[in-house]
Order: C-alpha cells, then sequence, then structure tokens
C-alpha cells in the first residue's frame, strides 16, 4: 500500500502540476484565483488514510472576476472538461469555477458586496464559517484570501456576546448534573453532563479565537487548542463518572479552569469563582458573574440590544429560543 499523502498536497500539486500551466496556455491574461476550500476533512488537515474511501479526491476551485465569469467562464469550464486528465497521483480528481461572491453565497447566503452586520455574524454556521477560512490558497489576483480574511473570525463585540451567551449556557444546567442523578436516574445526569462538557468546549474554542467544526471533527480540533491537553482529561472525568457526585465535582473543576482562561485573556476586571448551592438544595454549582461584567464591555450598539435580551448565541446553539412561549413565533418563521 502506498503512503498516504493529505488532500492538501495532493491539491496543491494538481494546480502547480496541471491546472495552472493549462489555464496560463489557454487564458494567458485572465486573473484568477485557485484553492481547496468546502466540505470534506482534507480541507480542514484531519483527513487519513480511511477519508480517501468517498468523497475525496485532488480538487481544485478556481476563482474568476465578477467581471470576467460572464464573458470567460464557459470557456474556462470547458477547457477544464476537455483538458484536465481523468486522475491525478492514481485518484479522481475534481474542479469548479466560480466567482468569489457566488461561492460564498452558494456556501453561506453572504453577499460579500454589503457590510456584514451581527445578525449575519449570528446566522452563520460555525462550521461554514470554518470550512471557508480553512483549506489552502494555492494562488489569488481576485480577492479570495482578502474575503477569507474578513471572515477570519467574528467581530471584537460579536465575540464578546457569544462569551456572554456561552457562559449563560453553563450556569443554568449545571444543577441539574445533581438533581437528576439524585432522583436516580444517573442516565439521564450523564446526558445532561455531557452537554455541558460540549458547552464548555465551545468556550474553549470562542477564548481562544478558533471556529468549531462539526461534529466529527469537533473533538480533534479540540484537541488541538493549546488548552485541548489541560482540559481533555477533566472533561473525560464528567464523562467517565459513574456517580453524579464525581459528575458534579469535575464540572466544577472544569469551569474553573475556564475561568481562570477567562482572566488570562484580559477582558474584565479578575473573577471570583464560587461555589453555590440554589435553593440550599445538596448540589453544587460553579459560578462567576462573568456575563454580568461582559456585558458593559460590548460597545455596538446593534450587539448590545441583543446581548441585552436572553443572550441565545449564534444558530448553531438556538436551543435557547425555544424556551419562553414568546418566541414560538419566531420558531414558527422557520418554515415559512
Amino acid at each position: 500500500m502506498s503512503e498516504f499523502v493529505p488532500g492538501a498536497v495532493l491539491s496543491r500539486r494538481l494546480y502547480d502540476e496541471v491546472v495552472r500551466p493549462l489555464l496560463s496556455a489557454n487564458f494567458p491574461d485572465l486573473p484568477h484565483s485557485a484553492a481547496l476550500l468546502g466540505r470534506g476533512s482534507e480541507v480542514l488537515g484531519f483527513d487519513d488514510e480511511m477519508s480517501t474511501d468517498h468523497d475525496w479526491k485532488p480538487r481544485v476551485l478556481v476563482f474568476l472576476a465578477e467581471q470576467d465569469e460572464p464573458r470567460h467562464g464557459a470557456a474556462v469550464r470547458e477547457a477544464l472538461e476537455r483538458d484536465l486528465p481523468p486522475t491525478f497521483a492514481g485518484h479522481p480528481i475534481g474542479y469548479e469555477v466560480h466567482t468569489v461572491r457566488g461561492y460564498v453565497r452558494q456556501q453561506l447566503e453572504l453577499d460579500m458586496a454589503r457590510d456584514i452586520e451581527p445578525r449575519d455574524w449570528l446566522t452563520l454556521p460555525e462550521h461554514g464559517l470554518r470550512m471557508f477560512t480553512s483549506g489552502v490558497v494555492f494562488h489569488d489576483e481576485v480577492g479570495l484570501q482578502a474575503a477569507r480574511d474578513r471572515l477570519a473570525y467574528y467581530p471584537h463585540d460579536v465575540w464578546l456576546y457569544l462569551l456572554l451567551a456561552g457562559w449563560w449556557r453553563v450556569h443554568p444546567e449545571m444543577n441539574l448534573v445533581g438533581r437528576a442523578g439524585a432522583a436516580g436516574d444517573e442516565l439521564g445526569s450523564s446526558v445532561i453532563g455531557s452537554r455541558l462538557v460540549s458547552d464548555l468546549m465551545r468556550l474553549a474554542f470562542l477564548m481562544e479565537r478558533q471556529y468549531a467544526p462539526y461534529s466529527k471533527w469537533f473533538g480533534t480540533a479540540f484537541s488541538r487548542l493549546a488548552c485541548g491537553s489541560e482540559l481533555t482529561p477533566v472533561l473525560w472525568d464528567v464523562g467517565r463518572a459513574q456517580a453524579w457526585q464525581d459528575r458534579e465535582a469535575a464540572l466544577m473543576t472544569a469551569y474553573q479552569r475556564l475561568a481562570e482562561m477567562h482572566d488570562a485573556l484580559g477582558l474584565t476586571a479578575p473573577v471570583t469563582t464560587k461555589v453555590v448551592q440554589l435553593w440550599d438544595r445538596p448540589f453544587k454549582v460553579a459560578w462567576a458573574d462573568i456575563p454580568d461584567l461582559l456585558l458593559p464591555v460590548i460597545q455596538d450598539p446593534a450587539v448590545v440590544s441583543i446581548a441585552q435580551r436572553w443572550p441565545v448565541g449564534p444558530v448553531d446553539q438556538f436551543r435557547e429560543l425555544i424556551w419562553t412561549p414568546k418566541n414560538r413565533p419566531l420558531l414558527l418563521r422557520l418554515f415559512d
């Protein structure tokens, strides 16, 4: 068996050795960009030998300028269809031709010709942003990297809001780990604990200013965060706990570690984590007033307005929309 070569490496070779010479010969004065973007483990840099069993191939996305695509797009596609070999390095190949604006609209339903508002950021799927800003740009003459730079990460005030919302997702749930366990429902307690682990991991992605990928690569990407090696054993303790008391203790340890990470960001005054027993029940919850400290730091009025309502968070985490009856009209509009 030949040694596995990552898809990004093969795709660059496909561009350098085949696609670029073809474009230069047929369209010598036509500016273009080229990249490996979109879905796929090879875009995220997580592909391995198993990845090659479906939808994995050396591929190149070619981008033309807006004014050039109507005049030359069909001819470029025809030349690629006619002259590209069916395989490269023993694999079928793939190619696409786009404009930058058209590709972003196709992938994210976002018009890069206008300002990107806070509500745009909060309705863009995080994994989609990661797929567009990951991958490799091989050549750029028509502004592809500028578009990627524009979406490289959330604007500062949107980021602050997402941190605020992330902390609020954790606090109301923590005491339920003990409550379910004390009622004899260790499975339910474990499910709640696992959901809290996911929420704490998302907070870690936010604090390190990295988009989280979709579920298959969520844990892999988390392990590569700067905090991954330290937090992973603690979060494993939550998942492996057989009793709610151990699960609760592990969650409080994880919460404290993330509170220390918050302090290291220097966004607010240092926080003090307290152990709280809601309604004097025998269930312990770690809590620091991070949301209340973050809210005054947000300056953008549009983001402040969103944050002053119940902090739902981004589209990936709209679980909270179902909590109050007043939000049912918003949910009904999803079916229009």
